[in-house]
C-alpha cells in the first residue's frame, strides 16, 4: 500500500482557558507509506469534532461536537465519499456536556460526556444514520482529587475483545464502570466494575487482542494501571509511572496505544510532551524510553493499521507529527507539518 487516508479532529472554538480553537474542522489527509509525508486532502466544517470514530466498512465517520451542555453539543454522522471527502447524514443532540469521546459498537454509537458525567447511546439505521438515543447512564459518585475528581467525568469507553463488555473510564470516579447489550440496550454491569488506583483519573483504555489484559492511562497522575483477567473478571495489578523520572509538574496524561503486534504500549503525556514507550509481558511493562516530541499540549496519537507509523498531534503548538515505528519499538520522527490547527485526534480508514 502506498499511502493511507485518515482523519484528524480538531477543535475549533475555545471551550476553556486551556483549550483553545483554532482549527477548520475535520480534515482529510493522507500519509505516503514510503516517506511519512502528510497531504491534506479536504475540511469539513464543523464545531469541536474532538473524537472521530470511522465504521469498519469506510463508508461513514461519526463524530461529537465537544461544547458545553448549554451550547447544545451533537453527534454527527457523516457519508465518506469516493475522494475521502465527508458529507453530512444527519445529526442529533446529545444531553450532556462537553462530550469527549465517540466509539461504535455494531449499529450503536456510544457518546461519552466529561462535564455531565454521563454515556449516552446512540442507534443507527440501516442506512448508517443516527436513528435515536436509546440509552443514557448517568454516573454518580467522587474521589480523592478534590479539584478534578468532585463528580463522575466519563472520558471514554473501550470495548473487550471477543466479548460485548464495554467499559466506561470514568476519571472522575477512578472507576471502570462495566456494560453489556441487552436486547439492544446498553446496561450496567456492576458486578464487572473495576476501580484503580485512588486519585488517578482514568481516561483512556486499551486491550491486548486477546482480551486478556487491559492497560489504562490515568490523567491525574501519569501513571498506567495495569489489568488482568482473572476468574472471568478484570482485576487491577498495578499501576507503574510513565513519566520521565525527572519530571516534578503537575501530571496530565493524554492517551494511550498499544501496537497492532501486541509487543509495545505507548503513553502520551502533557506538560512533558512525551511519549512512554514500554516492551509489553503480559503483566509486566519494560521501560524503553521516552520520546521528547518538541510540540506543546500533546494530546492524542494513533498508529497506522500496519503498524509502521505513529501520528502524534499537538493541540497548542499545531505540530501533526508523524514518526517511524522502528523494530525495536522506538520512534524516528520523519515528517512534521503544522497545516492541520488545533489537532486532537487521529482516526485510519479501516
Amino acid at each position: 500500500m502506498d499511502s493511507f487516508v485518515f482523519y484528524i479532529g480538531s477543535y475549533t472554538k475555545t471551550i476553556s482557558p486551556e483549550i483553545v480553537g483554532k482549527g477548520e474542522g475535520i480534515y482529510t489527509v493522507e500519509l505516503n507509506n514510503k516517506t511519512g509525508e502528510l497531504k491534506l486532502l479536504h475540511v469539513e466544517s464543523t464545531v469541536n469534532p474532538s473524537y472521530l470514530v470511522v465504521d469498519k466498512h469506510n463508508k461513514f465517520l461519526y463524530c461529537n461536537t465537544e461544547v458545553a451542555s448549554k451550547e447544545a453539543p451533537k453527534v454527527k454522522a457523516y457519508r465518506i465519499k469516493n475522494d475521502f471527502s465527508l458529507d453530512l447524514c444527519n445529526e442529533l443532540p446529545i444531553n450532556g456536556g462537553f462530550p469527549c469521546h465517540i466509539e461504535k459498537v455494531e449499529d450503536h454509537i456510544l457518546v461519552s460526556c466529561y462535564e455531565t458525567g454521563n454515556l449516552l447511546q446512540f442507534s443507527l439505521d440501516e442506512s448508517g444514520r443516527l436513528s435515536e438515543c436509546v440509552t443514557n447512564h448517568k454516573h454518580s459518585g467522587s474521589s480523592s482529587n478534590k479539584e478534578r475528581q468532585e463528580a463522575p467525568h466519563v472520558h471514554q469507553v473501550a470495548i473487550r475483545p471477543k466479548t460485548k463488555e464495554i467499559y466506561a473510564c470514568d476519571l472522575g470516579t477512578d472507576t471502570l464502570n462495566a456494560y453489556v447489550f441487552d436486547n439492544g440496550h446498553l446496561k450496567p454491569k456492576t458486578e464487572l466494575d473495576v476501580n484503580v488506583t485512588k486519585g488517578g483519573g482514568p481516561r483512556h483504555m486499551v486491550f491486548t487482542k486477546n482480551g486478556k489484559f487491559a492497560y489504562v492511562v490515568n490523567e491525574l497522575t501519569g501513571g498506567v494501571s495495569i489489568l488482568e483477567l482473572r476468574d472471568g473478571k478484570l482485576q487491577h495489578i498495578d499501576t507503574i509511572n510513565s513519566l520521565p523520572s525527572n519530571y516534578k509538574g503537575i501530571p496530565s496524561a493524554s492517551a494511550i496505544r498499544i501496537h497492532p503486534n501486541d509487543s509495545y504500549l505507548y503513553v502520551g503525556n502533557r506538560k512533558t510532551d512525551t511519549i512512554t514507550i514500554f516492551k509489553i509481558n503480559d503483566e509486566q511493562l519494560q521501560l524503553i524510553g521516552h520520546t521528547y516530541t518538541g510540540g506543546k499540549e500533546l494530546r492524542e496519537f494513533n498508529i497506522t493499521p500496519n503498524g509502521k507509523w505513529l501520528i502524534a498531534c499537538h493541540q497548542d503548538s499545531h505540530d501533526t507529527i508523524v514518526y517511524l515505528i522502528e523494530k525495536d519499538g522506538t520512534l524516528t520522527q520523519k515528517f512534521a507539518t503544522k497545516v492541520m490547527k488545533t489537532p486532537v485526534c487521529v482516526a485510519f480508514l479501516n
